[in-house]
């Protein structure tokens, strides 16, 4: 049996964090192929240092010169990332940073499976929900991406105008009969404008808007508070540590609340199903659990590279599934084609809505008019409890 009565602890890390500054350029990068050409092929990698980026990989266009052109753009494309997130440090600017542009031609070998609607590579992926927050998600990780969001809000709009663009946050909560209720602990780590501030300079300014995004109550005499516990933090972002893509995949899922196949999503186009059915999982397991049929959901599918279906989908709801587990798994692959052409399909994957999964999570987010977060819809529930 499950545990009811625990300390639960999940981070996120903001858009200016080195790791992030990579996966935002790798996304961006994808959004403008897909821009281009809707079945562009794209694994781009970012690799961020001191006043320098490289990015690499492999792309595809049906058209080779325009392939030639979208490549010579690739470095404004770095820049207009980069000062958006808002760098404009000695050490990492966006105006004088040094880039480097590695992408090629996708390799022959690789596209044959893909171009015979096979999956892009093997691989297994998860996707969860439970009814801890409104959208679905974990608490720990939803919170504290929360926090970072609304940090970043009040800093470019320059409410806030000290802070800068690199930060953590690190939520404990402390659950009673399976229900998040109180904050133990509240970590934030954020880069700032002067020495001359402290820590407790920094809390002040910081600590109105967590207590704005947490919900009330959760916040006690008891919450222990770690804000910039280090003290300065004045050089942040790749100017401070080297980024790289995909080094943040527990703060892109569930926050170490559910298992996670291993594969990272930024930089990568939806025929590769490290990411497109990660998406897919998460919006089953959603779908499962907004339709009542569990209170919490975990979805495993499979796949091996060129082959089209799914070689199995696993599911378990944890003790709390009004139904049998087998006939949750049967439902799912009645009511949603899992092949990789199915899916992007049915979540109307290839487009280009990539660049703004890039920080503060891939899943919790509301659905957008253009179809951004198609993943989040929960539009198959009459669909399951039929299927059931």
């Amino acid at each position: 049996m499950s545990r009811l009565d625990y300390v639960f602890t999940s981070e996120s890390v903001s858009e200016g964090h080195p790791d992030k500054v990579c996966d935002r350029i790798s996304d961006a990068v994808l959004d403008a192929f897909l821009t281009e050409e809707p079945n562009a092929r794209v694994a781009c990698e970012t690799f961020a240092t001191t006043n320098r980026v490289v990015v690499g990989g492999e792309v595809g266009l049906s058209d080779r010169k325009k392939l030639k052109d979208m490549l010579e753009g690739v470095e404004q494309i770095v820049r207009d990332c980069v000062k958006d997130i808002g760098y404009e440090q000695d050490e990492f600017h966006w105006a004088t940073l040094k880039v480097k542009n590695h992408l090629h031609k996708q390799s022959a070998h690789i596209a044959q499976g893909v171009d015979r609607d096979g999956a892009g590579d093997q691989g297994i992926m998860f996707g969860y929900a439970c009814r801890e927050t409104p959208e679905l998600m974990p608490a720990p990780i939803q919170y504290s991406h929360a926090i970072l969001r609304r940090l970043a809000e009040v800093r470019k709009s320059g409410q806030e105008p000290t802070l800068r663009p690199d930060a953590k946050s690190q939520l404990s909560l402390r659950y009673e009969g399976g229900k998040p209720v109180e904050v133990t602990s509240i970590v934030l780590s954020t880069q700032h404008e002067s020495e001359s501030q402290s820590s407790d300079d920094i809390r002040a300014i910081v600590e109105p808007y967590i207590r704005e995004v947490l919900p009330s109550g959760w916040i006690t005499r008891k919450t222990e508070w770690w804000v910039n516990p280090t003290g300065t933090f004045v050089i942040g972002g790749p100017d401070g540590d080297a980024g790289l893509t995909g080094r943040k995949i527990i703060v892109d899922t569930y926050g170490g609340a559910a298992p996670h196949g291993g594969g990272a999503f930024s930089g990568k186009d939806p025929t590769k199903v490290d990411r497109s059915a990660a998406y897919a999982a998460r919006y089953l397991a959603k779908n499962v659990v907004a339709a009542g049929l569990a209170d919490r959901c975990t979805l495993q599918v499979s796949y091996a590279i060129g082959v089209a279906k799914p070689l199995s989908i696993y599911v378990d709801t944890h003790g709390t599934g009004q139904v049998d587990e087998a006939l949750i798994e049967k439902a799912v692959a009645e009511v949603m084609d899992l092949t990789p052409r199915g899916i992007r399909e049915h979540l109307q994957l290839n487009r280009p809505i990539y660049a703004r999964t890039s920080a503060y999570g891939h899943f919790g987010r509301a659905p957008e008019a253009d179809g951004g977060f198609s993943w989040e819809k929960t539009d198959l529930i009459e669909a399951l409890k039929k299927a059931v």
